[in-house]
């Protein structure tokens, strides 16, 4: 019997090569340039999803601000800080955020049932344990952009309880183009929607038109790293007022305290002495507790202003200098989000705001009722 070749069937009767080492490299190459050539697109899809959530988490805020609204002929108020309690008319045990008000609106019934609105948020237990710490201590994903890396610092609230992971909160309640955020003796609200004290703001009081108020803005939740200081999260202890101005003067709110302001704004970027690092001045300190809760009515926590546009190279800054988020200061915009933040408006619509938005532009935005003019090409 004839003995059958390798090479028999192949044209020519030759046996077919294999790859070369230099043919196996060009294709690992051209599989590696379409890797990088796609990657980008998939991260840039994965973030245009994680942005349209985030708008559809401000849109359920927003559904459920104006059935409140419905309900109640006005939005819910700022709150009620603990420690006014006593002297304010207003007052009756109101330390909850609008966030917290809301819950009943926003498909959280039980959590909203769960909340005892006849005590402060920080009412303890003859053991040191918070009365409301069910509500407070829950993580909501309504409250939270899928942008932002989820909360990890952990926080001590009260003696009793030890340290939790803080909740987090993206999604501030607008005092507006203003430092106070008081209704104090001397002075009038702030000039955004939600004062953090006094009567409540109703449709009928946005004189400036709801589809050109902001009602809710973005910003980053803070790292509670307090080995590094980091610019937008965390927030900034300056010991003065803007030259000229004191708590409930008219200069508190824009743009009648335009040249105070930005002096003052020039302070808090000086006092960052050694960026990245901490303390930021030889007197101040700071904390990384931005967003770190939305139950509570504080500045900073669930409150915040229009102040500065989107993402601003400047810290958010605390006027009186104590370390704590109960004082005046800006509180500002920020987002992961390439470019800008995503703002909820009083008529329940979101946009985005860009970093380029002029500052004045944010002030008109952020006012109720002080007549001006904003054009669609503004922002």
């Amino acid at each position: 019997m004839r003995a059958l070749s390798f090479a028999e069937g192949y044209p020519g009767g030759r046996r077919r090569p294999g790859f070369t080492l230099i043919e196996l490299l060009v294709v690992i190459a051209i599989i590696g340039v379409l890797i990088a050539l796609l990657l980008p697109a998939v991260q840039a899809a994965r973030e245009a999803a994680r942005r349209m959530q985030c708008v559809n988490n401000l849109k359920q805020i927003g559904i459920a601000l104006h059935n409140y609204h419905s309900a109640n002929d006005c939005f819910p108020p700022g709150g009620i800080p603990a420690y006014e309690i006593l002297t304010n008319a207003y007052a009756a045990n109101q330390d909850f955020s609008a966030h917290a008000r809301l819950l009943n609106f926003l498909e959280q019934q039980p959590l909203y049932n769960a909340a005892n609105f006849n005590v402060s948020c920080f009412n303890q237990d003859t053991v040191g344990i918070m009365m409301n710490s069910t509500v407070t201590l829950a993580r909501l994903n309504v409250f939270l952009c899928p942008s932002n890396p989820p909360p990890s610092f952990k926080l001590v609230r009260c003696s009793g309880l030890g340290s939790f992971t803080a909740p987090g909160n993206n999604y501030f309640a607008s005092y507006g183009s203003s430092l106070e955020w008081q209704r104090t003796q001397t002075g009038g609200p702030p000039n955004g929607p939600f004062g953090y004290s006094g009567a409540p703001t109703g449709l009928r009081d946005i004189l400036d038109g709801s589809t050109n108020t902001i009602a809710f803005g973005e910003w980053k939740i803070g790292t509670g790293n307090g080995g590094l200081y980091t610019i937008p999260q965390d927030i900034i202890f300056v010991g003065q007022y803007p030259p000229g101005v004191t708590r409930g003067t008219p200069l508190m709110s824009m743009p009648a305290g335009a040249g105070p302001f930005l002096q003052w704004i020039s302070q808090c970027a000086a006092s960052l002495r050694n960026s990245g690092s901490r303390p930021p001045n030889g007197t101040g300190n700071a904390t990384a507790a931005q967003g770190e809760d939305w139950a509570f009515v504080l500045p900073g926590y669930s409150m915040g202003s229009t102040l500065l546009p989107p993402n601003a190279r400047y810290p958010s800054c605390n006027v009186n200098g104590a370390n704590s988020q109960i004082n005046p200061g800006m509180y500002n915009l920020s987002s992961y989000h390439p470019g800008g933040a995503n703002i909820l408006m009083c008529d329940g619509s979101v946009r985005f705001l860009k970093d380029s938005t002029n500052m004045n532009t944010l002030w008109k935005l952020g006012s109720i009722a002080q007549s001006e003019v904003i054009s669609s090409d503004e922002y």
